[in-house]
């Protein structure tokens, strides 16, 4: 029994830390915020940025963990949320336009140089039908 609690503990523990360093290296391959602040001529208040990044995966990843619900009028969270998802977004979506020229790249080295239209369609696509699938079936439960 407690040899079973151990090993779920030692596979939570390397799953988040899994996560947290992918989250981490994405963040760091993009630059997202050395570019940001380059952008709006905040450099100095670059450590801001970064614990708010911090304190932002820490904070919700917490309030994830403990399913915690707010009693707060609904449209007024889903406002801000969706405020603040949408500025995510969208510097998620400006910093990858300065790395997309990956995949051109990429499809040259597998061969797939013809196919670049094919493999970029099957990404949106792919992207477009994984969100509405967990838009769909997961908000329905």
């Amino acid at each position: 029994m407690v040899i079973e609690k151990v090993i779920v503990i030692l596979i939570g523990l390397a799953g988040g830390l899994a996560v947290g360093s992918g989250f981490v290296a994405f963040l760091t391959v993009l630059g997202i915020i050395p570019r940001l602040t380059q952008l709006t001529k905040t450099a100095s208040l670059i450590h801001i940025y970064e614990w708010a990044v911090i304190l932002g995966a820490v904070c919700l990843g917490w309030i994830d963990l403990r399913n915690q619900s707010l009693h707060i009028e609904v449209s007024f969270i889903s406002a801000i949320v969706g405020l603040l998802c949408g500025i995510f977004i969208g510097m998620l979506a400006a910093a990858l336009t300065e790395v997309l020229n990956v995949i051109p790249i990429l499809s040259k080295r597998i061969g797939l140089e013809k196919q670049l239209l094919t493999l970029l369609m099957a990404i949106v696509l792919g992207k477009i039908i994984g969100s509405l699938f967990q838009w769909l079936y997961f908000n329905n439960i």
